[in-house]
């Protein structure tokens, strides 16, 4: 049973839709494939957050730029979640999360998880040259890559994108880390949606890519990148009632994203705790592991950071909290202990 939608051609109409109207067009999950000079396919994925649309954005941009003439490189994209898309909102209520449902996935078996599977055999068989999955924030983040792997080729595409570099393991079953079992892949966070010179960086990488004959196995210089390890993830626990404006269980500070890769320092106040809840946070480590009492404390009613430490995807967002989480944090990583020549 086939249950990705597969175009092997262009449709015209494709070149002038909205992100919010793609679904009267494409209203399932679509793989297309474009034949190009060099033929091992660059596969981009975009739309997996539909409310994420720089990089549909940036795409149909590089597509008029090909309208009319041949490509450099052969090219497979994937349209996600057009149904989200059209509500402008992450994912539906009744919907997986379609960066969580790739092969490695904790989420039980489902059409999703399945149609995932599917599109990274298809990938396979066409013997892809590096994928290319791009988002947005919904807090206030600078633009950069991220990587699965520690690997020479992956930081060298990851550095075409700029030198601020995040090397993750967790959460999984999120595509790069499928596709990185295949072939480089990065995930490209391209800031907040609605500025154009997202969709300007996300078409100028993508087009750069495409004329890539090969990626390089030499490491990246130290002082052209800075690299950072997502070493916990953090959530709300469930229950908990939460926001940044109103007296709830726990008031977030209204300035929390403004951390967002900035070293913030052990004390640093995350926000109030009120009607004698305990500790509102859980933190898991890169292995999966509970390891809330290692980051975060509880002074009197204040939630404190406990350790020097680099937060990222801090958003004022409550819905994007709930579904995703309230951030991550990160350290720096000294590539020399990690990459050697070739």
């Amino acid at each position: 049973m086939t249950r990705v939608k597969q175009l092997n051609y262009l449709p015209v109409s494709l070149l002038t839709a909205m992100p919010e109207s793609l679904h009267k067009l494409f209203p399932d999950p679509t793989l297309f494939h474009l034949s190009g000079k060099h033929k091992e396919p660059l596969f981009v994925s975009v739309l997996l957050h539909g409310n994420e649309t720089t990089g549909f954005l940036g795409l149909q941009k590089l597509l008029l730029k090909y309208q009319k003439q041949e490509l450099p490189r052969s090219l497979s994209f994937y349209l996600g979640n057009t149904l989200a898309a059209n509500q402008g909102v992450r994912r539906l209520d009744k919907q997986p999360d379609f960066n969580r449902i790739w092969p490695g996935t904790e989420l039980p078996e489902t059409n999703e998880t399945l149609m995932a599977q599917e599109i990274v055999d298809i990938m396979e068989q066409r013997n892809i040259f590096a994928s290319i999955d791009v988002h947005n924030n919904t807090g206030l983040n600078p633009q950069y890559a991220c990587v699965n792997k520690l690997d020479n080729q992956f930081l060298q595409l990851a550095n075409l994108f700029g030198r601020l570099v995040v090397y993750f393991t967790r959460p999984i079953g999120v595509q790069s880390g499928a596709f990185s079992k295949l072939c480089p892949s990065v995930t490209l966070e391209c800031g907040k949606p609605g500025h154009q010179f997202g969709v300007d960086h996300t078409f100028e990488y993508l087009n750069s890519c495409l004329h890539l004959s090969k990626l390089s196995d030499q490491p990246v210089l130290s002082q052209d990148i800075d690299i950072y390890h997502t070493v916990a993830q953090v959530k709300i626990n469930k229950g908990i009632q939460f926001s940044f404006d109103v007296q709830t269980e726990l008031v977030l500070d209204k300035d929390l994203e403004r951390m967002n890769f900035t070293e913030i320092s052990a004390g640093t106040e995350f926000g109030i705790v009120n009607h004698n809840v305990s500790m509102p946070l859980i933190v898991k480590n890169s292995e999966g592991n509970i390891v809330t009492e290692k980051f975060f404390t509880m002074t009197e009613n204040r939630l404190t950071i406990k350790k020097n430490t680099m937060p990222s995807m801090l958003t004022l967002d409550e819905r994007v909290i709930r579904q995703d989480c309230l951030c991550y944090l990160m350290e720096k990583v000294d590539l020399s202990l990690f990459i050697t020549s070739p």
